[in-house]
């Protein structure tokens, strides 16, 4: 008995893993087309499902950017992309308006997720460490060979992927999420951490605590405050806890996690530990699993005054919730008080019946007002402008 149902177990596992990979097909199909050039990605993704307020328009900035996460640009205008399974680094020359060459830099990498540029070099953060590319616009075709600026960071890939950024101090912002879905790691953990750049190796200062995973920050153009996403923790339902936007007015704050979610839910294992009071909460909070990560303050001018300096966020979009959310960007209206709207600006890439086209990851402001919105899913970036 205990044979045959090791085999009906081992038929049950194969079926699932045959009907996943029938699931896959498609996707995998539609892919293919897409790098052979058999189809046009303009033509072939259905950009009028995504509903923009009036004026707004959508169109594909670049194509052909497999699994495009973060973006940075360059002092020289190019925009720079990361990725995380491909292990890649994209330039992206352009003319404003559309990609003319997607060139890749860098290959092989380890989870290359976070990207950030000053003073002519391209920093690149890998799960465990910081690389940096000097004049790197300047030598496209050949990157020069990178310099380990950091290594001091864990190497567990569990919420090892980093969204990077300079601030204006002019050091590195890089956050460690926590190795679990729930624990209590302690630092440099469910943090946000700072390192000098000019120092090889510095141990990174600790500057947020209680952060689980945090993939997208910006600065208050005004007060220079730090700003930035949270996930929260799985396997508590659809809708517990919310995912979070937080703001940090001074260093050392601690955010809550494990210990408390979303400044007010008492973790099941590990809330007894720790009082809700003890913490910051968010100034605003998303549906839980909706996955907001990538955001920028707007700073452009060719959008409408009332977006100035209003927030966009990237929703990634749930992989775990019984009917999945997000897969859309977010626009948040903050003032001196904290957060006063929070609306729905981009959406579209989730249909009727659970079907998704594409996720949402990063945002970035162009020049020329322009919104940047990375795509790891379709692989492409779309940009998003406006008729004055």
């Amino acid at each position: 008995m205990k044979v045959m149902k090791k085999r009906q177990a081992s038929t049950a596992r194969k079926l699932v893993d045959q009907d996943e990979t029938m699931k896959l097909i498609p996707r995998f199909c539609f892919l293919l087309l897409l790098a052979t050039g058999a189809i046009n990605v303009q033509a072939a993704l259905p950009l009028e499902t995504i509903k923009l307020p009036p004026g707004f328009e959508i169109s594909i900035f670049a194509e052909n950017v497999k699994n495009a996460r973060s973006m940075t640009l360059g002092d020289k205008g190019t925009l720079f992309v990361g990725t995380q399974s491909e292990g890649k680094v994209y330039a992206i020359q352009h003319d404003g308006t559309k990609a003319q060459r997607v060139i890749t830099i860098a290959s092989g990498m380890n989870v290359p997720n976070g990207v950030a540029f000053q003073n002519g070099a391209l920093y690149v953060a890998e799960v465990n460490r910081v690389l940096r590319y000097d004049n790197i616009e300047a030598n496209l075709e050949q990157s020069p060979k990178p310099v380990v600026v950091n290594d001091q960071f864990p190497s567990e890939k569990y919420h090892g992927w980093k969204f990077i950024r300079f601030g204006p101090d002019g050091q590195l912002y890089v956050p460690v999420g926590a190795p679990c879905n729930v624990c209590e790691p302690g630092d440099p953990y469910a943090a946000i951490t700072r390192i000098k750049v000019d120092q090889a190796n510095a141990k990174p200062e600790v500057i947020a605590r209680g952060v689980r995973n945090t993939v997208g920050f910006d600065w208050d153009p005004n007060t220079k405050e730090l700003w930035f996403t949270d996930n929260g923790r799985d396997m508590l339902g659809d809708d517990v806890p919310p995912d979070e936007l937080n703001h940090a007015t001074k260093v050392g704050q601690h955010f809550g996690y494990p210990y408390c979610h979303a400044g007010e839910i008492k973790d099941p294992e590990f809330g007894g530990k720790r009082s809700c009071k003890e913490f910051t909460p968010p100034v605003a909070k998303f549906q839980a699993h909706s996955a907001a990560i990538g955001m920028r303050f707007y700073t452009g001018k060719l959008f409408p005054a009332e977006y100035q300096n209003q927030i966009f966020i990237a929703e990634h979009g749930s992989w775990n919730r019984s009917k999945k959310v997000g897969y859309q960007v977010m626009s948040v209206t903050t003032s001196a008080t904290g957060v006063t709207a929070a609306t729905v600006f981009a959406q579209g890439w989730l249909q009727e019946g659970d079907k998704v086209w594409g996720r949402p990851v990063d945002v970035q402001v162009m020049p020329d007002g322009a919104l940047l919105v990375s795509d790891d899913y379709a692989g492409v970036i779309y940009r998003i402008g406006y008729k004055k």
